[in-house]
């Protein structure tokens, strides 16, 4: 099984659905039909995005669009009850077999641990952790010098870049966003 650093969280299960242990599954991706294809093994993860300790992996039987995200059906989810048990545990794949990213795009995990700067080079902190929120994106950064975090929008008004090559995020928070 890879590791959690070859994996990538690829959904979220908000719930059951029906009695056959169908899930409701809200992509984070942009090609939720290749990631959710039939016969795609899947490894079940926290609500955090790391992985089970056991490592379950989880073989997708049929998946198809649904209004509130996609409906998924795996093997090891018999019925309803089983269901339950997974709402708000993620699903992962490995890296290796998802399509790179975009120029502008990055997987949320690479997030975690990038410098973020001011405009003019100011350091702010580090990204400490993310939190995919009903209206967005949260970024936790741990704010340099201090103890404390401080929880940024992923917004394109305020994260004006990413680079993951120089380990970077750069931030043009509105006043008394960092306070």
């Amino acid at each position: 099984m890879p590791t959690a650093d070859e994996l990538a969280v690829v959904g979220r299960i908000r719930k059951a659905h029906g009695i056959r242990g169908e899930l409701i599954v809200e992509p984070y991706t942009n090609e939720p039909a290749a990631v959710f294809a039939a016969g795609r093994r899947l490894i079940g993860g926290l609500p955090d995005g790391r992985p089970l300790p056991q490592g379950l992996a989880l073989t997708v039987r049929r998946a198809t669009p649904h209004k509130e995200g996609w409906i998924v059906r795996v093997d090891e989810v018999a019925d309803r009850t089983a269901a339950e048990g997974w709402r708000d545990r993620t699903l992962l794949a490995p890296l290796a077999e998802l399509p790179p990213p975009g120029a502008d795009e990055v997987y949320l995990h690479d997030l975690v641990g990038l410098r973020v700067v001011r405009a003019d080079g100011t350091a702010v902190g580090e990204v400490a952790d993310y939190y995919e929120l009903p209206h967005g994106i949260m970024l936790e950064v741990r704010l340099a010098g201090r103890a404390d975090t401080v929880l940024v929008p992923y917004r394109p008004e305020i994260v004006t870049e990413v680079d993951t090559g120089a380990r970077t995020l750069t931030i043009d928070p509105p006043e008394g966003l960092l306070e």
